[in-house]
């Protein structure tokens, strides 16, 4: 029996320490507590959506969770720990659902920031997808080297079929996550910048990259709640967009919701209207193990329909 005990002391000693080699960052043990702890983080947010002019009621989630990702093929490995090309990364999977009169919008973006080096803030991949009853389209960034390899595919006629790159820079998804990683990372100031894939989406816009100020605020408040709370803003002047991301001052830097500002309608009569997400309800969840009708209770915890 004593045999039998120790034998299983030094497999799970063994176990926990190659557990702990796979996590090859340079960020604080509070982070890795929280990040590798073999769950992601949900959050379901309350969305008022700007659409044709009018705000649309839906709802929005932001998932978390760190990954494994392969630096070759850009995606998830099969089986970490076992090759040699992987890198840790934080994985945002941030979805909108919203109807415009009888018709509904699925739209989701993910965002793979490597988790060494992050503080140069550039994801290695970020791609985006939307579905509504006119059509659905696909577009993606993969850093390859110096450039981010740009992909488009559209059922519209104007948009097309488009493959080109563009020279790294900044890009306002990637932000979500450095808010995640470390804030005190943020940049701050004027910035060359790309604007968000879900915003490219619903504007139409082809792949460019814009001038933006950045702009750090503490001590803000947001939905009546000012305890601790952090604004980031990122302001597209060309554009007359801007989109305030506001956030929990300690970690793991909560972010509690968000204003995006902008041109919305038609020709002459655009005008500013302001999406607007308040956090719901927030989870700690390996959801992947969660697939059976039972584990709709799940949806019931986090508001969501």
């Amino acid at each position: 029996m004593q045999v039998k005990l120790l034998i299983l002391s030094v497999l799970i000693v063994f176990t926990n320490c190659t557990a702990k080699k796979q996590i090859k960052t340079d960020l604080p043990v509070n982070f890795t507590k929280y990040w590798y702890n073999g769950k992601a983080e949900i959050n379901s947010f309350n969305l008022k959506q700007a659409r044709y002019g009018e705000i649309r009621s839906g709802e929005a989630v932001l998932i978390f969770v760190t990954e494994d990702f392969s630096n070759k093929k850009l995606v998830k490995l099969d089986e970490p720990g076992k090759s040699t090309d992987e890198t840790p990364v934080l994985k945002l999977n941030f979805t909108k659902q919203f109807t415009t009169g009888i018709y509904p919008y699925h739209m989701m973006a993910s965002v793979f920031s490597p988790l060494k080096n992050a503080v140069d803030n550039k994801p290695i991949k970020i791609n985006c997808s939307s579905q509504e009853w006119c059509g659905h389209t696909f577009s993606q960034l993969e850093l390859k080297n110096t450039n981010y390899n740009w992909q488009l595919h559209s059922y519209f006629e104007t948009e097309g079929e488009q493959d080109y790159k563009i020279d790294t820079c900044l890009t306002e998804d990637g932000l979500w996550n450095s808010i995640r990683i470390n804030p005190n990372t943020l940049p701050q100031g004027k910035k060359i910048i790309i604007p968000g894939l879900l915003w490219q989406r619903l504007s139409h816009t082809i792949m460019t990259k814009e001038e933006a100020v950045l702009q750090l605020t503490t001590n803000a408040e947001f939905a009546g709640d000012s305890l601790g709370v952090n604004m980031y803003a990122i302001i597209y002047p060309a554009a007359k967009r801007s989109l305030n991301i506001y956030f929990k001052n300690e970690f793991p830097y909560k972010i509690i919701g968000w204003k995006e500002s902008y041109p919305d309608g038609f020709g002459n009569n655009k005008k500013i209207l302001t999406t607007i997400a308040t956090l719901n309800k927030s989870i700690m969840l390996d959801y992947w193990k969660h697939n059976k009708n039972i584990d709709s209770s799940f949806r019931d915890s986090l508001g969501l329909h």
